[in-house]
């Protein structure tokens, strides 16, 4: 039963109050059909919103099958407008961008039917209401009486107990009113109707109850509920309650499908609208995209080349391993930080400070390499390592070179090196004396400077790295010669690949050309021609510039062993370099081991980086070959046996001075004494007694400044120093007169103890001149047995001459190394991850090791690629971070749009509301048409950037010359970027939807 008690409505109107209902008090029956009769704006409409659940009452209370609403919140009261209460309304209010069949499959939808019972009971319905074949069509191609029975159909589908009509007669004709009053008498048979209406006619004929409401009262009841009735239906709701007691009643809620549905329908009833919509929002999208295109095209790019770069630049692990990270980083930005000051004057910028800053701190480290290889081969031998399948090769290089010589074309023997030539071109061309030319060609390897010139890459500026002749090959797996990754980067156009250590290569470019550089360090040019060319004259351009394959591949090219070259000499009992003789070097090069190149080849057209940079290469079997003669060579072993004595000088080496003591200083020094002959002790003894005693020098200077003033030195200073420097004497004078007095005694003492020790030597020596050679020596051996410790140091400093090189330089110099410890091993990664392996293999290796014995090495590639990398991608977050305001302008429009279309659709809100769907659903709904516009935003910008890619690649590869640099959306990046599209139109949805959902279904259902 539905029951009314003292139902009070109040409207504040401004600062009055419009009292609609004024204690009103009703109860119906289950099963009745009611009529409420009155004039315009006494209530009735309010009454009937009260009842329905759209409308709350001030005071009183609403008991619906024996329970109080007085409790109830949003979501009960959207229930029992579901599972309740079917509305009939005066103007239809049907959702026009929706079939008759979906009308009338909305209440269900809501209560949570399922998709097939849904649509059988919706039909059902329409049968009933005489429209089961008008299913498909959409309100607007109906007539008003047929709009009003698929709202009666709309009202029943859910089997509700109440029907609730607000004039549903209103607009319509006496017949089609007729039809529906039939219609809603059928229905009231078994349940509720309560009808609103003008027409007492209508009211007479069909109603079996009519009330009738004036200025907000009840003021007749033509069929009231009797007593007995009353108790009847109150007690049949206490049953029906108690049989519910327990039972959950399933709150009304609209699904995400449907949510989505009628907002899909709705923009398709605005196409031009959404479609404008969408692609204004994609603007935005589209900017970003086409940044992150180009931005993910050039670090691709980046990437290929550094992926390619692989093989050309290995991870390089050197004995003496010098990191210039900081020095590359000065180069790059000699600027670190910017000091704060007034440009008021002119300030000082320490660029040179920073920069010998950065080379006095380079961090020099020592790399056990023999520890380390035989590690990497452990590691290599065991399938299961993560450096098994990381490395795609493995080259060790040693402090050695192949000695190559060639006849030119002239018939001269050359060394066949384009070093020398480069030096000559630089003397000739540029002025430069040869010393200077050659610094840094002649740069010790073992050196510090020697290793950053290497490293820097200044050698191949100069002639080390880009003009390189003669290279080793990569060596492959189980011992072979030549790796498959060279197979694989180059081409055998001519012959086959070495297989042997007296075997080589030669390598073309791309057009089968070598430079006449090249050329003529392989014998096919004159040196004459080099030297015209040097100086600027007209060369021979009759001359053959092409060679069959047969006539390179026929080329001499001989290997002079290093330790073949040191013969010993019976007269000096010591070794010389044959090379240093026109007739000696014809004879090691008649004698050579002879090279034959087996085949040419050339670098594919589809690798970027070769691995290659020499013009000839040999197999590593060359450089075991060179190394197992040394072995074998005398001098090798003569030097072996005497390590203290350079056996090509027979002078000791300097190297091993430091660690000496006195006592074995005095030894050596005696016995090379003993080994001169008269005049060579004659000289000795000249040499010693020419040195004078320190001390007496000293009384002497200290004697001479004692009785001289500051005006004394000043003129004795000026004068000597006139005699040393070109400079006037007003000059000089004003530079002396300058100086503090103590820098002036320092500087006077100085030239005076340098000039008595010359002078003295002097004296002595032209004392010493008279004495026979046999005397001076006799002389020497008296006195050498009264030398002290410390002046057999002394002498033996000054005295003794050394051989300028060292112990490990003459048996390298002899092809005499140690293979099992490798002055570097480059490491070749499998592919750019691989090198990101190699490189844990490492630290896993310094993990086990303390730190004296830790490996470390720089990779410059990868710290110049990084650094690359870094700016593009500040430059994108930068374009993204511009572009992205456009993304905020096209989220406010599409707010805007939204809170429009809000507008538009505010009765549909209202009739939603009436059948049951929460704030929460509404708020859904117009959620779902922002996300939609979104998606179809971001999809848009996608589609179009893809589009967009291929004319900026055209453009890209035109303007750069890089033709394998595309700008490319990944795929990640464009799902993210339609899920930003979605996220950013939902937010900028949230007011408007929220907006919608607290609409007053009532002032929804009137608007317009």
């Amino acid at each position: 039963m539905l029951e009314l008690r003292n139902i009070k409505k109040d409207y504040p109107m401004g600062a009055t109050v419009v009292h609609a209902l004024k204690g009103v008090s009703i109860q119906f029956r289950r099963s009745e059909f009611v009529s409420i009769l009155g004039p315009s704006g006494c209530g009735k409409t309010t009454l009937l919103n009260i009842i329905g659940g759209l409308d709350q009452y001030t005071d009183g209370d609403l008991i619906i099958n024996g329970r109080s609403t007085k409790s109830f919140q949003d979501r009960d009261w959207d229930a029992y407008r579901n599972h309740s209460v079917g509305f009939v309304f005066q103007s239809y209010n049907l959702i026009p961008h929706q079939t008759v069949l979906r009308n009338v499959e909305l209440a269900l939808t809501l209560s949570g039917v399922n998709r097939a019972e849904r649509r059988d009971r919706a039909i059902e319905a329409l049968e009933k209401v005489g429209l089961g074949n008008q299913l498909f069509k959409r309100p607007s191609e109906m007539s008003g009486g047929q709009m009003q029975r698929v709202a009666i159909a709309r009202a029943i589908v859910n089997n509700p107990d109440i029907i609730l009509a607000d004039e549903p007669t209103g607009a319509l004709d006496t017949e089609t009113s007729v039809q529906v009053m039939e219609l809603l008498k059928e229905i009231s048979k078994d349940r509720l109707i309560v009808m609103v209406t003008h027409n007492p006619a209508l009211a007479e004929q069909y109603s079996s109850r009519i009330i009738r409401v004036l200025d907000g009262q009840l003021t007749s009841d033509s069929n009231p509920l009797s007593p007995a009735e009353l108790e009847a239906e109150r007690a049949a709701d206490t049953a029906e309650l108690e049989a519910n007691r327990g039972k959950k009643i399933r709150k009304p809620s609209m699904s995400l499908p449907t949510s989505f549905g009628l907002s899909l329908k709705n923009l398709f009833t605005k196409k031009g609208r959404t479609t404008l919509t969408a692609f204004a929002g994609s603007i935005g999208i589209i900017g970003i995209a086409l940044i992150l295109s180009v931005s993910r095209g050039m670090t691709d790019y980046i990437n290929v080349m550094q992926e390619n770069a692989l093989s050309a630049y290995p991870l390089s692990i050197q004995a003496t391993n010098i990191d210039l990270t900081s020095l590359i980083q000065t180069f790059m930005n000699l600027r670190t930080e910017q000091d704060e000051h007034d440009r008021d004057a002119v300030y000082e910028r320490p660029a040179v400070r920073e920069l010998v800053s950065a080379v006095y701190n380079l961090d020099v480290a020592q790399n056990d390499l023999k520890t380390f290889k035989r590690y990497l081969e452990e590691q290599l031998a065991n399938p299961d390592s993560a450096l098994h399948g990381a490395l795609s090769g493995m080259q060790y290089s040693y402090n050695i070179s192949p000695q190559i010589y060639t006849r030119t074309a002239d018939g001269n023997i050359i060394q066949s090196d384009t070093t020398q030539m480069i030096q000559k071109l630089l003397i000739s061309v540029m002025g430069a004396d040869a010393a200077s030319a050659s610094w840094m060609t002649g740069l010790d390897k073992d050196s510090t400077y020697g290793q950053m010139y290497s490293a820097s890459g200044m050698s191949s500026m100069m002639g080390g790295g880009m003009m390189t002749l003669w290279q080793e090959l990569l060596p492959g797996e189980n011992g072979a010669p030549v790796n498959e990754l060279l197979t694989r980067q180059y081409e055998l156009i001519y012959g086959a690949w070495p297989v042997s250590y007296d075997q080589v290569v030669l390598v073309v470019d791309e057009s089968n050309e070598l430079d006449d550089m090249t050329l003529y360090a392989l014998g096919l040019i004159p040196e004459e021609e080099m030297q015209a060319i040097a100086d600027g004259e007209e060369t021979d351009l009759a001359r053959q510039d092409s060679w069959t394959y047969e006539e390179i591949c026929a080329q001499d090219y001989r290997v002079i062993l290093p330790s073949a070259c040191y013969s010993y000499d019976e007269n000096t009992g010591l070794y010389s370099d044959l090379r240093e003789t026109d007739a000696g070097l014809k004879y090691l090069y008649d004698n050579a081991l002879q090279l034959h190149v087996t085949g040419i080849i050339r670098k594919n057209p589809d690798v970027d980086t070769g691995m290659l940079s020499g013009k000839i290469c040999y197999t590593s079997g060359l450089i075991d070959y060179i190394v197992e003669q040394a072995g074998q060579s005398d001098a090798v072993a003569a030097q072996k046996a005497d390590p203290n004595r350079d056996v090509l000088t027979g002078l000791p080496f300097a190297s091993r001075a430091d660690s000496l003591t006195k006592a074995e200083k005095e030894q050596e020094l005696r016995e090379y004494i003993n080994s001169l002959d008269q005049a060579g002790q004659a000289a000795v003894y000249v040499q010693i007694m020419s040195l004078p005693d320190q001390e007496m020098i000293g009384e002497q200077v200290d004697e001479m400044l004692s009785g001289m003033t500051r005006e004394d030195i000043v003129s004795t200073l000026s004068s000597v120093l006139t005699q040393q420097m070109s400079v006037s004497q007003e000059q000089l004078d004003s530079y002396v007169e300058g100086m503090s007095d103590e820098d002036l005694r320092t500087t006077f003492s100085q030239l005076l103890t340098a000039q008595m020790e010359t002078q003295y030597a002097q004296q002595v020596q032209a004392q010493l001149a008279m004495l026979p050679d046999a005397q001076k020596a006799n002389a020497l051996a008296l006195a050498m047995d009264g030398y002290t410790p410390d002046q057999w140091a002394e002498y033996y400093e000054t005295v003794m001459e050394f051989s300028d090189s060292t112990y490990e330089g003459n048996l390298t110099a002899m092809g005499c190394i140690d293979l099992e410890s490798p002055a570097a091993i480059n490491l070749y990664a499998a592919s750019f991850n691989s090198k990101d392996t190699i490189e844990e293999v490492i630290a896993g290796y310094n993990a086990t090791r303390d730190e004296l014995h830790q490996i470390s090495y720089t990779d410059y590639v990868g710290l110049l690629m990084s650094t690359v990398t870094s700016i593009i991608n500040a430059i994108t977050y930068v374009l993204v971070a511009f572009v992205a305001i456009s993304l905020v302008v096209s989220s406010i429009m599409i707010g805007v749009i939204t809170l429009i279309s809000v507008q538009e659709r505010t009765r549909e809100i209202g009739i939603l509301r009436a059948i049951g769907a929460s704030k929460r659903d509404v708020s859904v709904m117009f959620n779902a048409e922002t996300v939609i516009i979104g998606f179809s935003s971001g999809l848009i910008g996608v589609i179009v950037t893809y589009l967009l890619c291929f004319p900026i690649s055209a453009v890209m590869q035109s303007l750069s010359g890089i033709h394998n640099i595309y700008a490319v959306l990944p795929l990640p990046a464009a799902v993210i970027l339609v899920g930003i599209s979605v996220l950013l139109t939902l937010i900028s949805g949230l007011i408007p939807s929220r907006s919608a959902a607290k609409k007053d279904p009532v002032v929804a259902l009137r608007s317009e």
